[in-house]
Formats: structure tokens, C-alpha cells, sequence
């Protein structure tokens, strides 16, 4: 499970496929490209985003930055016929670093300060943009202290075609700013999808006006939906993470199945019962009659 931990001022745009039109850059971004990796980091330190292209297929390629504040931002392009990379101004720094060895694009940030913290994508560009990899960076500053938090049930059991509603209940703490909701399911060994996203704060009835309640409605369920759900708040530009709620599938198949076991070995304990009640009474008879048969005449 992953305890409740601050990242700094990471989740940013979160939802990839809101990411709006800049130039050369299209904005429509794959589904399949809400899955984004987590990289977390101390204030003054390193990250190195990997990037990897199939040689002799990306003609261009670029790296993207997105904050909940501002629109994406082309941070560089490279042109692999005549191996020239460019910088955008606002990150033409010696922080920002790129390895363009045959088949790489990796981007590297040094001295890293919280403004890093955002959401990160390499774009390949041969006929049309496909996104190769996304990140997210978390800058963290331990001198911080955040106090929000966010509290969800563990499990829940659902069943083929029913539906289950997620709740999240949202501490926001001191933090008087804005509050961005977030929710993402985990499967096994996989990084993170965003599935939902909020700014606002639902404000729970009957509390001091710093508890926020989100639901999560989810239909149709099948065997895919039981993985794992986070929710998670931005709170004063850091993230806080609940403990995941874990969904349960059960087969209504299965449940007929064990309902069925269950009878057939109660109704078998039943019956093992009441012959063993019977061969009981009928030794104990036995027993009384060959004791009164072989008793001593009375003088």
C-alpha cells in the first residue's frame, strides 16, 4: 500500500488529455498515455527523465512541461537528420541537460528548485505526435510543513455488473488556496492511471469547513475494475496521497458455487450428527439391556 506521503507540487495537469494546442504540438494525447511515472526529489537535487526512440522511425522529437497553472511548455526539440537540439528560452539553462546518443532523448533537471515539479512528456513526431513516456516530478522541501490528509476505506467487494461508489474524505489542513482532487487505480506492476479529476473543495456536513468529501461512482464492474484506488490532494502546490482502496471481484458464479458447498456441508454435518445421535442412544440401550440381563438374582 502506499502510505500517505507529501510529494511536492506534483500532480500538475494530471488528466494528459486536456492538455490544450501549442505550437507544432498537437493537443489530443493518447488514453493509453494517462499511465504516468512518479519521480520523487529533494529541493537542490537530480532527476534524469528517460526517453527512448526506435532508430531510423522519429524524425522529431520533443520534451513537454505542464503545471496546473500554465499551459504545456516546449522545453527542447530535436532534429535527428542533422542531429541539432534546440532549447526553448525559458529553459536554455545549464540545469537542463539532454543525452542525444542514437536511440535516447534523455532529458536531465540538476539543482532542482520546487518550480520543477510538474508533469513531463517525450513526444515522438514522425507523421503525427505519439507520446512515449510521461512523467510526474515531485519536488519536495522538507523545510514544509503540510498538514492535509486524505482518508478512504480499505476494500470493497463488488460483483459483475454492479457498481460501488469510492469515497475520499479530504483533510485539507491549513492551506487556504484552491484544492485539486485527484483519483488514479493501480494495477499489478504498473505505474499509476488517472481516472478523475477535481478543483473545488465538497465541503462535508456537520464538520469545521476543512473537510472536503468526494465520491467516485463506479458502474458496470468486471473482473478489471479489482485493482487498486488512490486518492489524492494538492495542497499548497505539494500532493497528498490516501492509503488506496482495494476492490474485491466477486463472480456471481462463484458466490452460487460457495452458497451451494456451504449447504451440501451443512446439510452433510447435519445428517453426520444426528446418525451419530442415533448409534449413540442405540449403544447406550444396548449397553442397559446387557447389564440388566446379566444381573444377579435377588434372595
Amino acid at each position: 500500500m502506499m502510505a500517505p506521503v507529501v510529494l511536492s507540487y506534483c500532480l500538475l495537469t494530471l488528466y494528459v488529455g486536456q492538455m490544450v494546442q501549442m505550437t507544432k504540438l498537437s493537443s489530443s494525447v493518447p488514453e493509453d498515455r494517462s499511465f504516468l511515472s512518479f519521480v520523487s526529489a529533494r529541493v537542490g537535487g537530480e532527476v534524469t527523465l528517460q526517453c527512448f526512440w526506435e532508430v531510423g522511425a522519429a524524425v522529431r522529437i520533443h520534451w513537454v512541461k505542464q503545471t496546473p497553472e500554465q499551459k504545456p511548455r516546449l522545453i527542447s526539440t530535436f532534429y535527428k537528420y542533422d542531429g541539432i537540439t534546440s532549447f526553448s528560452p525559458d529553459f536554455n539553462s545549464p540545469r537542463f541537460t539532454l543525452d542525444t546518443e542514437e536511440g535516447k532523448y534523455h532529458l536531465t533537471i540538476s539543482d532542482l528548485k520546487i518550480s520543477d515539479s510538474a508533469s513531463y512528456f517525450c513526444i515522438h513526431h514522425l507523421f503525427k505526435e505519439e507520446f512515449s513516456k510521461s512523467y510526474f516530478v515531485s519536488v519536495k522541501d522538507s523545510s514544509l510543513n503540510i498538514r492535509a490528509s486524505v482518508k478512504q476505506p480499505a476494500s470493497e467487494t463488488i460483483q459483475p455488473g454492479g457498481s460501488v461508489t469510492l469515497n475520499c474524505a479530504v483533510h485539507t489542513g491549513s492551506c487556504d488556496r484552491e484544492h485539486s482532487i485527484y483519483c488514479f487505480k493501480k494495477f499489478e506492476e504498473s505505474d499509476l492511471q488517472l481516472i478523475y479529476t477535481h478543483v473545488g473543495c465538497r465541503r462535508k456536513p456537520n464538520t469545521n469547513g476543512d473537510i472536503c468529501d468526494y465520491n467516485l461512482p463506479l458502474q458496470g464492474l468486471n473482473e478489471f475494475h479489482a485493482v487498486i484506488y488512490y486518492c489524492a490532494i494538492v495542497s499548497c502546490g505539494h500532493i497528498v496521497f490516501g492509503n488506496g482502496t482495494k476492490l474485491y471481484y466477486q463472480d456471481k458464479a462463484s458466490s452460487v458455487v460457495l452458497v451451494c458447498s456451504l449447504g451440501g456441508a451443512l446439510t452433510f454435518t447435519t445428517i453426520l450428527c444426528m446418525l451419530l445421535g442415533f448409534l449413540l442412544h442405540k449403544t447406550k440401550n444396548k449397553n442397559s439391556s446387557n447389564s440388566t440381563g446379566t444381573g444377579l438374582p435377588r434372595s
